[in-house]
């Protein structure tokens, strides 16, 4: 306590010293990044509406005194005389620096774009836009890519780091909300150096919008400065920073001279920042004490979620459900039937009904309830509550509308529904929920059961993985298990797995691969034909690729889509489901393979898999007596294809 005291204390003299020889700074000159004139827009006469209107928009962000969140956007005339504009200040700035910024802006585009109808410039800690076209809630392009400096200490590390880093920021920035759509954090390289970086989309984009915006920022990293320590990509509507030196945070304001108004306002900021000093301290020991408890009592697999907070009473789920009557019922799985419900606040949400014959209930549902009551991440789905009364074990999940992937995939009239567009996000989605399970959450868990009837889409198609009954459990070094007990469906299951019970997250590798498969040619693996003839699909995929015959593949639905992208998650795929489990890909690497179209991609072995005699797509239960064929796999000299 006495060292915390001590350090508050010197923070605070280090804050009065700067306070006071500040005062006799001036503000400094914005930082300019960039600007655009968009050279194929219109010119216009100093004596046009359009100039009088451009005149007032000026005006208005010449003299603003208050921020919203550091955005806005004002349309001034009608038809082809208006003036649209927007101003969006980096979100980590102060009130006064992004005021100071965006009216610096107003004075200073139309200088850089003299009589244009379009002008947008970035600063530091700005940007400011006007055009005569409708720009608002919408999604635009890249104007610039900055690099700062170079990077040669491992960039193999450096590369992957960043990726996970803003691929983490994307998804924070995007859930904002409708006035700040921001995301900072670094993440640690090798030694003590590490990447700092910051996303944010401008406020109107819905989270889907500002989610597309950065992938298409980060694809611009990757293609135009990559091998670089530093850089930005500044967009109308996402723009990306990133670095070696921390570069963000919200700034202390420079005060003017000495008046009695301006030493009140420093007195303000010197108690808040000790307040938030003394905050900071308390939270440190508070967390402190928490890893210390945790820490101590290491999450077993058999560990017990706490029923005080998940727990719900079976009378709930029995009305909400209409005491499960056939017409709420979605579907039956291997360990029972799921229901559709109503709570009485209106939420909507599925019921998984166990089945009380199951033998392997008990130890399904502890299960299931104990890993998924401890992941949260936008590509799994959500596990709300649970209840066990007598013979009943029922689990609560958020209601996921459009049903799960194979519905879509394996329906000849709703396949038509999955633009390749959209199985590319359901592709880069799971991988995404993949490598959270594999890597990024606090366990580290093993699906082993992934499939697309695993798979649910909500509202807008994005995937959500799910049925965590089979997942398995490791420390945070283990990288192999051996079960005798195997389960999972075949066709989705590692030949190694299949065949002598070992897992690892390489099996799940395998089974998106196969999926990856599924999902481009529209045929399920286990009832795969080829003219009448039976073969099997990753044989047939092999064979297609090295032979240059691609196209026989795809989905018909697919020939004129994007070629280039479905070629390359056909190589993904291929290298998913290598028999030697150590060439197998990690979920990290397919992740920044499948964000990175710059990024080469090592040659693939044959696939290998395992078919047992009568092939089935139900859940197995032991390996005992298990028949079938494993095709052994031999290395082959060819060029890629793409």
């Amino acid at each position: 306590m006495e060292r915390g005291f001590m350090a508050t204390c010197s923070a605070l003299g280090v804050l009065l010293l700067i306070l006071r020889l500040s005062k006799a700074q001036p503000s400094p000159q914005q930082v300019y990044n960039y600007h655009s004139c968009a050279e194929a827009s219109e010119s216009f006469q100093t004596a046009s509406v359009f100039a009088t209107n451009l005149d007032q928009v000026l005006a208005h962000f010449s003299s603003l005194n208050q921020t919203n969140n550091g955005f806005f956007n004002l349309s001034v005339g009608l038809n082809a005389d208006q003036v649209n504009s927007v101003a969006l200040c980096r979100g980590d700035v102060s009130e006064s620096s992004c005021l100071e910024c965006i009216r610096f802006g107003a004075g200073d585009l139309p200088g850089r774009c003299p009589g244009r109808m379009e002008g947008i410039v970035f600063y530091d800690k700005c940007m400011f836009r006007y055009t005569n076209w409708y720009i608002f809630r919408s999604v635009e392009g890249t104007y610039a890519t900055l690099s700062n400096h170079s990077y040669s200490n491992g960039m193999a590390l450096y590369g992957y780091r960043l990726f996970s880093l803003l691929e983490a920021l994307r998804d924070e920035a995007s859930s904002g909300n409708s006035t700040l759509k921001l995301a900072v954090g670094d993440t640690e390289l090798a030694g003590s150096e590490r990447i700092y970086a910051l996303a944010q989309c401008v406020p109107d984009l819905d989270q889907m919008q500002c989610e597309n915006c950065l992938d298409r920022a980060f694809g611009d990293i990757t293609r135009n400065i990559p091998g670089k320590g530093g850089g930005r990509v500044l967009g109308a509507s996402c723009s990306l920073w990133f670095d070696t030196t921390r570069f963000y945070g919200v700034q202390v304001d420079s005060p003017a001279p000495p008046a009695e108004g301006t030493r009140k306002r420093n007195i303000v900021v010197v108690i808040a920042v000790v307040s938030a000093l003394v905050v900071s301290l308390m939270l440190l020991a508070m967390y402190c004490v928490w890893r210390t408890r945790s820490r101590a009592r290491p999450v077993e697999n058999g560990d017990e979620v706490k029923r005080g907070e998940l727990q719900v009473q079976f009378e709930t789920i029995r009305a909400a459900t209409g005491d499960f009557s056939e017409e709420n019922k979605l579907g039956q799985g291997g360990f029972g039937a799921v229901y559709k419900g109503r709570l009485a606040d209106g939420r909507e949400i599925a019921v998984k009904r166990l089945s009380q014959n199951s033998g392997q209930g008990d130890a399904e549902f502890k299960n299931e309830v104990t890993l998924l009551a401890k992941l949260q991440h936008k590509n799994l789905v959500r596990l709300l509550g649970f209840c066990l009364q007598g013979q009943e074990r029922l689990l609560i999940y958020e209601y996921v509308p459009n049903a799960s992937l194979d519905k879509f995939l394996f329906n000849p009239d709703k396949r038509a529904l999955l633009s390749w567009e959209t199985r590319y996000k359901i592709i880069k989605g799971i991988a995404r929920g993949l490598l959270y399970l594999h890597e990024d959450s606090r366990l580290r868990i093993i699906h082993r059961d992934l499939k697309t009837s695993n798979v649910l889409l909500d509202e807008e198609m994005n995937p959500k993985i799910s049925d965590f009954g089979m997942a398995r459990l490791f420390a945070m070094d283990q990288t192999r298990g051996q079960t005798t007990r195997i389960v999972g469906t075949y066709g989705y299951m590692a030949p190694e797995y299949a065949i002598h019970g070992q897992f690892s997250a390489k099996s799940d590798v395998y089974s998106f691969g196969v999926m990856i498969m599924e999902l481009i040619t529209g045929c399920r693996i286990s009832s795969f034909d080829v003219g009448g003839a039976s073969e099997h699909l990753l044989s047939f995929a092999w064979e297609s690729w090295t032979s240059g015959r691609i196209s026989d593949i795809f989905d018909a639905m697919l020939l004129d889509c994007r070629r280039d992208e479905i070629l390359r998650s056909i190589h993904i795929g291929l290298l998913c489901v290598q028999e030697s489990v150590k060439a197998r890909p990690t979920m990290a690497s397919v992740s920044l393979m499948l964000g990175s179209v710059s990024l080469s991609l090592p040659l693939p072995s044959r696939p290998a898999y395992f078919t047992p005699n009568m092939m089935s797509s139900s859940e197995t239960g032991g390996s005992g007596g298990l028949k079938g064929s494993f095709t052994t796999s031999h290395e082959v000299s060819t060029t890629s294809v793409l």
